[in-house]
């Protein structure tokens, strides 16, 4: 959706007056109907920030490849406003509904990673709707635009954001290339990140799966003109559609070495199974998909399902019934540097024992002055690996006190990684304060949000208020 900048400063007024309208001491949150989170917060009786008339494209201008976009704009939007001129952002996150203010202050991550970082790292200026009730315009460099990545909310609201985008060609070529060692996985990760390359040709999307230990695969994304596909086989040209039909993307990475897809459905491929996820939902059966519309095969559609198992508690009640141990629910992405990846899985599939799992490599660039982006400080041209993995654990009684959730954080910290804060997070205070640079947010926060009306990041992360 296009729209105008005198609808954009109109849209910023009602979320002004909105704001205004909370009481003093009441939580400040967006009233949205929508989320990517998968942590739960204490309910509230106060109106909800006005964030309606914030989700639209302002602008796209081919010539400089930017656009300017509202904060709650999502992706499946973004995409197709950019995708018509040839450009995508350097980063869109798997998901269609992520919005674009919450991969920045949420952090996001896909296959361009390797070579374009996080979401925030192609934002050159952003107004961000602060604690204090002003719009602040800030770019690289200044100390909200640095300190606003992995906040989470606690600084403020993103109402514009400008970014850059990249050209991009209609077609894309994969190769899934299995491996059986992980030392040999990490190894060839490394190297990609580097070269950019594998065996001679270009490597622009690069992420992977491990599906069991000594199976693990590495997709590699090289984008392709149509005049490029003129010297392959006629029968080969079709792309694939993983979309409306019975194929279902994730088990095709194992079943073919090569794949063809258009760019927009590379995009959204892990999407309409919410990666494997929609299983849960029988969505993968071959006779539930056939009357399972095309769509409602859509990760905003299954994680509708998933709050009203949430409200009715439903999948505890089954397991109840049948006499199964308690769930844990064990959703986290987390990053690791590479050389420590064969580690993590190793030790991941002893004591969780979860699969598949994804793996999305990323390299930050660092803040504008080279530094780490203080609020998740990755060091800058390190190669990370993102490891997602999504799903419930059966632990018994204990399943309350979340001891696999915990056991993996201390792991990833043992390993010198960082995990995502858009589930569940149980560190103490002492041990969050240090791994996000606390002070430094709080003296941020200070500064744009004098009456501390914004609830703070440990408070939503750990205390989910």
């Amino acid at each position: 959706m296009t729209v105008s900048w005198e609808q954009h400063e109109a849209a910023v007024a009602r979320l002004r007056a909105s704001y205004e309208a909370i009481p003093a001491g009441a939580p400040v949150r967006l009233a949205k109907h929508t989320t990517n989170l998968f942590r739960p917060r204490a309910a509230t009786t106060a109106p909800g920030l006005d964030v309606s008339g914030l989700t639209g494209v302002i602008e796209v201008d081919p010539a400089t490849r930017t656009a300017q976009v509202q904060g709650m704009c999502t992706y499946e939007e973004l995409v197709d406003a950019t995708l018509p001129h040839g450009l995508i952002p350097l980063v869109v996150p798997q998901l269609r509904t992520i919005t674009l203010g919450g991969a920045v202050t949420g952090l996001g991550i896909e296959a361009t990673s390797f070579r374009s970082g996080l979401p925030h790292e192609s934002v050159l200026e952003m107004d961000i709707f602060t604690g204090a009730g002003k719009v602040v315009t800030t770019r690289p460099g200044e100390p909200l635009f640095d300190t606003f990545p992995n906040s989470y909310g606690s600084l403020g609201y993103a109402t514009r954001l400008v970014i850059e985008l990249e050209a991009v060609p209609e077609f894309v070529r994969l190769r899934h290339v299995r491996f059986d060692d992980a030392g040999l996985l990490a190894k060839t990760i490394a190297e990609i990140t580097t070269t950019r390359e594998y065996a001679g040709t270009r490597v622009d999307g690069l992420d992977g799966v491990a599906f069991a230990p000594g199976e693990y695969y590495l997709t590699l994304a090289t984008w392709a003109a149509a005049e490029e596909l003129d010297g392959l086989d006629r029968r080969n040209l079709a792309p694939s559609d993983y979309h409306s039909g019975q194929a279902i993307y994730y088990r095709s990475i194992q079943e073919r070495e090569t794949d063809l897809l258009t760019m927009y459905d590379y995009l959204w491929r892990w999407d309409t199974d919410w990666f494997w996820c929609s299983g849960a939902f029988g969505v993968q059966n071959p006779r539930v998909r056939r009357f399972w519309p095309e769509r409602w095969r859509r990760s905003d559609v299954y994680m509708r399902l998933i709050a009203l198992d949430r409200r009715f508690d439903i999948a505890d009640r089954l397991d109840r019934r049948a006499g199964r141990p308690l769930r844990e629910r064990v959703i986290q992405d987390i990053e690791v540097p590479v050389g420590n990846l064969p580690a993590f899985l190793e030790w991941f599939d002893a004591e969780v024992g979860m699969r598949p799992v994804w793996l999305c490599p990323l390299v930050s660039s660092g803040s504008s002055t080279g530094e780490r982006w203080p609020t998740y400080p990755l060091e800058p041209q390190e190669t990370y690996v993102n490891v997602g993995f999504w799903g419930t654990v059966h632990v018994g009684p204990e399943a309350v006190d979340a001891p696999r959730n915990r056991a993996i954080e201390t792991k990833v910290h043992e390993l010198g990684g960082h995990k995502s804060l858009y589930s569940e997070a149980f560190y103490d205070e002492e041990t969050f304060e240090t791994l996000y640079d606390g002070a430094n947010l709080a003296a941020v926060k200070q500064q744009y949000d004098p009456d501390d009306r914004l609830t703070s990041l440990y408070d939503k992360a750990v205390k989910k208020r």
